[in-house]
């Protein structure tokens, strides 16, 4: 599924400029990807423009918004300087150490508000029930920023497309 969502974030410059799934989905056929993949893909690309729909709405609009399966209760939450977030075990276990770090370098650079963390975390819970890679939490990310319309800053773009693996240590 990464793969997929690795060639739309290529190849469609942003969330709104992305065809519609029928159109997308034949393009991934005709690319090469595999059905059960870009059925994933597609249905983790719903899930993420519902979350990114319901940022963009008024907290009443989303209370009342009762068909909505992916209608998220912490969209409408107001966070101030004092909060905290506090990871639940299964999102923890999901996550792991290296991912909450990298979440928490993000927060820290102020470059990630609650708002696209939230819809991190529920994408990241969204991916299935093995302990996520770094890698893929930061496509995951690009993806967010992605169905926002925004780039992230320079420094945190080269951390999200940087290969730590060839990374030399002086």
């Amino acid at each position: 599924m990464f793969e997929v969502l690795v060639f739309v974030y290529e190849h469609y410059w942003r969330g709104d400029a992305c065809p519609q799934w029928n159109q997308l989905e034949r393009k991934l056929h005709a690319v090469g990807f595999e059905s059960q993949e870009i059925k994933d893909a597609l249905h983790w690309l719903t899930g993420l423009r519902q979350a990114t729909r319901n940022t963009e709405r008024p907290p009443s609009e989303i209370e009342a918004d009762h068909t909505s399966a992916l209608a998220l209760p912490w969209a409408g939450a107001i966070q101030t300087p004092a909060s905290m977030r506090v990871f639940s075990t299964s999102e923890q276990n999901r996550l792991g150490a290296q991912c909450l770090g990298f979440i928490r370098f993000l927060e820290d650079a102020a470059q990630f508000p609650a708002h696209m963390r939230e819809i991190v975390v529920d994408r990241a819970m969204a991916c299935g029930s093995d302990e996520l890679s770094l890698e893929d939490l930061k496509i995951i990310v690009l993806m967010v920023y992605w169905s926002f319309g925004e780039e992230p800053d320079a420094l945190v773009l080269d951390e999200l497309c940087d290969d730590t693996r060839e990374r030399i240590a002086h």
